[in-house]
């Protein structure tokens, strides 16, 4: 019995119906006209697509329950150690630095605008860092290492990368005025839409969402993101508003004529949890070992992945350069 609690608690909390639960019990629905209600029932959409995701996959004969290990193995890691430590640190940031904010908003909608940009750009800091430095890469790789995309990647991370993530985006964004409760709805939406991007095909063929797609990232501009195809590499580190990379000339919309290839550039054993998950940190460990003097093992850890001692570079900027150079 003990046993199937367990299990209820684990299912209820995936799908994030406690709080839709907690609401029909009550009887009382005015608090959908709240935050709180509103999010209780937005909560479970995401998963309730990922079930209709594999059943279209099913009917259309394109579901591979191995595709589905490296994500399942990540939730169930994830759920007991990262989750805590990324709120808790988010409250630590938010403590530390709340008192040296450099401007003090209101929670309105005018100022929620900017707010969701500074957001949007303490996520891009992240995570264009964890592209470009290699000790953050080990942390992220984990989310690049599946071979195919679906709406379960959205749980495939290292479990330090959340509060990694979390220390960046919430120290520039209380840094920069935006108050907590605004922090945590933008954080939701954020959550909202980071996971939606990643529904696979067998929902959504062509996922550039037409008009939309000038202005905000779509699920296909993040399957550019996802791939190893040297054009398609480091790419679209927005998450909703793809106004930071077009500043900073990372974005990157999908070519007819180029189909993304999912997974990273490493040779990987196939579906294998443990390497998606200790293999880049195991392949720095090698280069460090390997490396000549102290300076070059430092090195490793901070400039990007496929950065080399030798000078042979196999960065993504050089094999994106390769790639244009040999188009012209």
């Amino acid at each position: 019995m003990e046993i199937a609690n367990i299990v209820y608690e684990q299912v209820k909390n995936f799908f994030g119906m406690a709080g839709a639960i907690d609401l029909i019990k009550s009887g009382n629905y005015n608090s959908l006209l709240t935050y709180k209600g509103i999010t209780s029932f937005i909560q479970p959409i995401l998963p309730i697509i990922l079930i209709l995701e594999l059943l279209r996959g099913l009917l259309y004969k394109k579901f591979n329950v191995i595709n589905y290990k490296i994500p399942f193995f990540s939730y169930v890691l994830n759920s007991i150690l990262g989750r805590y430590i990324s709120i808790g640190m988010t409250i630590l940031c938010i403590g530390l630095f709340e008192k040296y904010a450099l401007l003090h908003i209101e929670f309105t909608w005018y100022w929620l605008i900017y707010g969701y940009i500074i957001w949007e750009f303490a996520h891009f800091i992240y995570h264009y860092l964890g592209h470009k430095v290699r000790l953050f890469w080990c942390l992220h790789s984990t989310h690049h290492a599946p071979e195919s995309m679906h709406l379960a990647i959205s749980w495939s991370h290292f479990f330090l990368e959340g509060p990694y993530a979390d220390v960046i985006r919430t120290s520039i964004c209380i840094l920069a005025g935006v108050p907590p409760p605004m922090l945590f709805v933008i954080m939701f939406i954020d959550g909202t839409w980071g996971s939606f991007i990643h529904i696979g095909d067998t929902v959504i063929k062509n996922a550039r969402l037409g008009f939309f797609g000038n202005y905000i990232l779509t699920p296909s501009h993040h399957r550019v993101h996802h791939a190893r195809n040297p054009l398609y590499m480091d790419t679209n580190f927005c998450n909703l508003l793809n106004i930071w990379d077009k500043v900073f000339k990372t974005y990157q919309k999908e070519e007819a004529n180029i189909i993304v290839d999912y997974g990273i550039t490493r040779p990987m054993k196939p579906n294998s949890f443990l390497d998606a998950y200790f293999g880049e940190f195991i392949a720095l460990g090698k280069d460090m070992y390997q490396a000549p003097g102290l300076v070059n093992k430092f090195l490793y850890l901070f400039m990007p992945p496929g950065w080399s001692h030798t000078g042979q570079h196999k960065t993504a900027k050089v094999m994106r350069e390769a790639f244009l150079k040999s188009k012209n």
